[in-house]
């Protein structure tokens, strides 16, 4: 997959295209739905499929006080898009003057002088252009206008519930990453290298690897089952977010016990993925080291009961 980071590396002859404009953020069923659709098509036209999306979120910087956290940060977003099978993805810098242009100027300069798009694909809640004026109605006017097809996807729904980035933030949020794990497709994953911990597990409790600092979205506090990738291994997990009240003062970490353990080579740069599977319990304030450690033996046969019934689903499932 092709990335281009502004406009001008496009080249010339880029295109004809399929588009899909949006932040897609968490690259969820829906954005897969639309994007999977697009590629399907630019197969069958013999055309280029591209994403379109911002860099950074258009909400960081027309409500800057908002203080949005991401399911995705660009470099995961863009792995994600790529394994849709688009040809390439256009990480369109969003500068106060890209969001002064408006509808038609933002469909004429870029989906069509640059992009030659001969058909554009969008959610029913598409909008686009200064101050979100321009809709999926303009969209389609301007595509009869400017020679290309508007394809329009209905809201998706899962029992009930609408498949958006902003809901399962919310559940992210609230901690129901079994939820958010149904509309997003996957299990939500953080991405991080080791950080530097206390060493309150090793010397209390159990051995954790405590992951660096993250910026973006991550889970109410609590205890959770989770899948830990080091490097190249995966191991089934505990993991702990939040301040460990039993400790004393606030120490703000997201930590994981990994259940079969071994020793592991770990430096700074080493990759570490957390991905939320299911959530325990709130975290607590326990009156003593003990009487942590004997709570820690419960969420850990929790998770080995958790871990061997999905185990015993798969085998199920494959015979």
């Amino acid at each position: 997959m092709q990335i281009f980071h502004t406009i001008e590396e496009i080249p010339a002859d880029f295109g004809p295209s399929l588009v899909s404009v949006g932040n897609f953020d968490g690259v969820h069923r829906a954005h897969l739905r639309v994007l999977s659709e697009l590629v399907v098509r630019s197969r069958q036209r013999g055309a280029r499929a591209i994403a379109v999306t911002f860099e950074p979120h258009p909400m960081r910087i027309l409500r800057p006080d908002s203080a949005l956290k991401l399911l995705t940060p660009t470099p995961e977003k863009t792995r994600l898009l790529a394994e849709t099978g688009i040809d390439a993805v256009l990480l369109l810098p969003f500068t106060r003057d890209l969001s002064l242009m408006g509808p038609r100027e933002f469909v004429q300069q870029i989906l069509c002088d640059r992009l030659r798009a001969i058909q554009v694909h969008e959610g029913y809640n598409f909008r686009f252009g200064h101050k979100a004026a321009g809709n999926v109605e303009m969209l389609a006017q301007l595509g009869r206008d400017l020679g290309f097809e508007v394809i329009v996807y209905s809201e998706m729904r899962l029992r009930g519930e609408s498949v958006s980035s902003t809901r399962i933030r919310q559940l992210v949020q609230q901690g129901n990453v079994a939820r958010a794990r149904a509309l997003l497709g996957r299990p939500f994953a953080i991405q991080s290298t080791p950080g530097r911990g206390r060493g309150y597990g090793a010397k209390y409790t159990v051995p954790t690897i405590n992951l660096s600092r993250y910026e973006e979205l991550v889970p109410s506090d609590g205890v959770y089952i989770t899948r830990t990738r080091v490097g190249k291994e995966c191991f089934d997990s505990v993991s702990n977010v939040g301040n460990r009240p039993t400790f004393g003062s606030d120490s703000y970490a997201i930590e994981t016990h990994l259940l079969d353990f071994h020793p592991l080579e770990l430096t700074a740069e080493t990759p570490v993925e957390l991905a939320f599977l299911a959530r325990i319990r709130d975290e607590i304030k326990f009156e003593s080291i003990d009487a942590l450690r004997q709570q820690i033996a419960r969420d850990v046969a929790k998770t080995q009961r958790y871990f061997g019934l999905m185990r015993k689903r798969a085998v199920k499932t494959t015979a």
